[in-house]
């Protein structure tokens, strides 16, 4: 048997992409951001979720500059990092996919600074759907080491309280 990997697909702008589960913590349903001022435009602020507080990407916003408008299906696809935990904001999460490894391809633009973060390709019968790679796409973000700070600032002075 082919060894195979377990991703939670996603979309953002009609596209379809991937993560490896073992780098999600939970797909939620949206709930109230609290926007914070200053911050990059793919940062819509912070959301509680479990009892942490997280940094929210707006997906839509890092691939196509464009603003994901939150409804009845958009999902927080929280994740974890080396860095942070972060809520990655998506037009749609619904299916957990195993894959066999030999669908997944490696593309050419992976060397490409802006599309780093994408860590190859999954090939199936009438679908492609592009892997992401979390470490790589929170460390690609411009401003995240200052987010990080803010974020561990926060947490100490709550937990001090």
């Amino acid at each position: 048997m082919a060894p195979t990997e377990k991703v939670v697909i996603f979309k953002v702008n009609k596209e379809e992409y991937a993560i490896q589960v073992e780098h999600v913590i939970s797909i939620e349903k949206t709930s109230q951001v609290t926007p914070i001022p200053q911050l990059p435009n793919y940062v819509k602020g912070i959301v509680k979720v479990r009892e942490e507080l997280v940094p929210v990407i707006d997906l839509k916003n890092v691939l196509y500059k464009t603003d994901e408008v939150i409804n009845d299906v958009t999902r927080f696809i929280v994740v974890k990092t080396d860095q942070l935990q972060v809520a990655l904001l998506v037009s749609d999460a619904k299916e957990l996919l195993e894959i066999e490894s030999g669908h997944i391809k490696q593309v050419g633009f992976i060397g490409y600074e802006k599309t780093a973060f994408f860590s190859g390709v999954i090939q199936l019968t009438n679908r492609l759907i592009t892997l992401i790679e979390p470490n790589q796409l929170v460390s690609s973000l411009e401003g995240i080491k200052e987010i990080y700070e803010y974020m561990e600032d926060r947490y100490l002075n709550e937990t001090e309280v």
